[in-house]
């Protein structure tokens, strides 16, 4: 078997085919609520400042650092400092090209053909395929009450072949926050192991939370046992420019740097230059990013009555993402197709978030609404609403 044939398709591209040969008036339109990436362009300053870089800085478009420019690395260590109470320096960052290719260095320097990493479920379904592919057997953490893992659950997988926990906080796909102290937990755990704790912390900017959501940057060995993944994609909506970052031990950015080089040798440098000048000068206009996410995440809250009156329940939300759990006898894979069919509505099931079989995946979906206001999530839950399809037999007498 090949590597890519040991892992499914793209899930966001699976469907996207869903909307081959239906049709939308304008009266009842599509709502897209299938990916979680900004669909708006950057603020005008910020494409302005590209296009100066484009015109007047011939080294933008030649071969730069493998781990990054230096100033972006710097910027990037200075503010997490501030942000996090840590003492990072220019050499416990690396820039990739998106916070995707961050995930895969890491993963690259960490482990080898059988070995193995603990994923919690829901995961993200970009994770699990990379692990696929590379012969790592991904080790699946049902996450419980709240969509939140169990430490002591993950301390029972951890076998000898265990080289890393992976935690998304805010979380893909569930938009739950991470409690400061289970993130404690999950680093104490995979340090008295000597495994890596990988945190994806793509969403931060758009953490409800005030202050640093976790303190392991404060820890002065936190490098021995910490990798902190960053997107620069969803803050300055730079997503086509693919800027990400990896912040870790500078000996374990050595290793990932062999991977970095030998896959697009540097991160792309417009970008780079646009997010570190989007990191001085857009904290104001990010704020208020942030804030319009908020509220969309309260939309989707106050929105929740009429569908739990027809058995919907709200497992999780949060930065770009709710999670519902469904009431239909029909499994998520087969209603996510009827849904752009009957209701003109977008979304991924939860079988994509999840091993085969997996019961929870059967009963929920993922709801992306970071490029949907409040009025469309209003009209979201109302085609969500009375759709009339039949009821799982503990639905039925609810």
């Amino acid at each position: 078997m090949t590597r890519t044939a040991s892992t499914f398709s793209p899930p966001v591209m699976e469907a996207r085919r869903w909307l081959d040969g239906v049709s939308f008036s304008d009266a009842r339109p599509l709502i897209n609520v299938s990916q979680a990436a900004p669909v708006d362009s950057p603020p005008q300053a910020l494409r302005q400042a590209i296009a100066d870089a484009a015109l007047n800085q011939p080294q933008a478009h030649l071969y730069g650092p493998v781990l990054g420019l230096p100033e972006l690395r710097s910027e990037v260590a200075a503010q997490w400092s501030a942000a996090y109470g840590g003492s990072l320096t220019t050499d416990n960052v690396a820039i990739t090209s998106g916070c995707n290719q961050a995930f895969c260095a890491t993963i690259a320097a960490l482990c080898g053909e059988g070995d193995e990493v603990i994923l919690p479920t829901p995961w993200y379904f970009n994770h699990k395929m990379w692990l696929d592919m590379n012969g790592v057997h991904t080790v699946p953490l049902p996450a419980g009450t709240g969509l939140l893992p169990d430490p002591e659950e993950a301390a029972a997988c951890i076998t000898p072949r265990t080289r890393a926990i992976v935690l998304v906080t805010p979380n893909n796909p569930g938009g739950v926050e991470y409690p400061a102290d289970l993130v404690r937990a999950f680093f104490d755990l995979a340090r008295a192991r000597g495994i890596a704790l990988i945190v994806d912390e793509t969403y931060r900017d758009f953490d409800a939370r005030s202050g640093a959501p976790h303190d392991l940057l404060t820890d002065p060995d936190w490098a021995d046992t910490l990798i902190q993944l960053y997107s620069f994609s969803k803050a300055y909506r730079l997503t086509g420019h693919r800027v990400g970052a990896m912040v870790a031990a500078p000996a374990r950015l050595a290793e990932a740097e062999k991977f970095l080089d030998t896959v697009t040798i540097c991160p792309n440098q417009l970008g780079q230059i646009a997010a570190l000048w989007g990191m001085q000068n857009l904290a104001q206009w990010l704020a208020g990013e942030r804030a319009e996410i908020l509220d969309r995440r309260a939309a989707i809250q106050d929105n929740m009555p009429a569908l739990e009156a027809e058995g919907w329940q709200l497992l999780g939300c949060g930065a770009y993402f709710a999670y519902l759990q469904h009431p239909f006898a029909q499994n998520s894979a087969t209603l996510a197709p009827k849904l752009v069919r009957e209701a003109g509505v977008l979304l991924l099931p939860g079988t994509m978030f999840t091993p085969d079989g997996d019961a929870l995946g059967a009963r929920s979906f993922r709801v992306a609404f970071a490029n949907v206001d409040r009025a469309g999530i209003g009209t979201l839950s109302d085609r969500l609403t009375g759709l009339g399809w039949p009821l799982a037999p503990d639905r039925t007498n609810a």
